[in-house]
């Protein structure tokens, strides 16, 4: 059985590598993200990791397995994207500074017609933060690629006061969720190996 990361994701490949998961091959989904703008944060990104996950599947065979994740940050029930530029990655972070938000990471795991898609959701907490911090973080550019703007994993990790959920859920893969469903694949999710399904 082959396993597919449907990401380019440098993190989420890494946190497979942490899970004892290797020898999986990157294909990433390059189709058109089709959303329905009334979907919740929740229901967004696990309709985006599934269209992800049949997509790469579509071009596979039955017996390989396809990981597949999307990741937003809402406040106030509001998905905020990655930055169109660095004006509008200073507006996100003024917005956050000081406020709790959530991030939300859907995920699909799908072999064959045996599809399982969940998401986690983890609340985030700025410390205040003056100006001039936000202008000298986004110069640094982290924030450009980064749902929220800003890259816990990176040097916005001094901009988060506190957590309550799972920190790699914000950087982009809820691993503990992950395990759990791997496993009824067949994959032991504590060391990566196969197991018996």
């Amino acid at each position: 059985m082959r396993i597919i990361l449907a990401s380019q994701s440098p993190r989420r490949r890494e946190l497979l590598e942490r899970m004892g998961i290797t020898g999986f091959e990157i294909l990433p989904a390059r189709g058109e993200e089709r959303v329905d703008p009334a979907l919740s944060p929740d229901q967004l990104v696990e309709a985006l990791s599934r269209q992800k996950a049949d997509e790469v599947a579509g071009k596979l065979g039955p017996d390989d397995l396809v990981i597949a994740a999307d990741t937003v940050v809402a406040l106030d029930g509001r998905v905020l994207g990655k930055p169109t530029s660095p004006e509008n990655a200073l507006e996100t972070l003024t917005a956050l500074s000081g406020r709790e938000h959530q991030v939300y990471t859907g995920f699909t795991v799908r072999r064959g017609e045996e599809i399982v898609t969940g998401h986690e959701v983890t609340a985030v907490r700025f410390r205040p933060l003056a100006r001039e911090e936000l202008r000298a973080y986004v110069a640094t550019g982290e924030p450009m690629d980064k749902a929220g703007s800003y890259g816990i994993q990176g040097r916005g990790c001094v901009l988060v006061e506190s957590l309550c959920g799972d920190y790699y859920n914000v950087m982009g893969l809820p691993v503990c969720r992950l395990a759990q469903v791997l496993t009824r694949f067949g994959i032991n999710g504590l060391t990566g190996e196969g197991v018996e399904a």
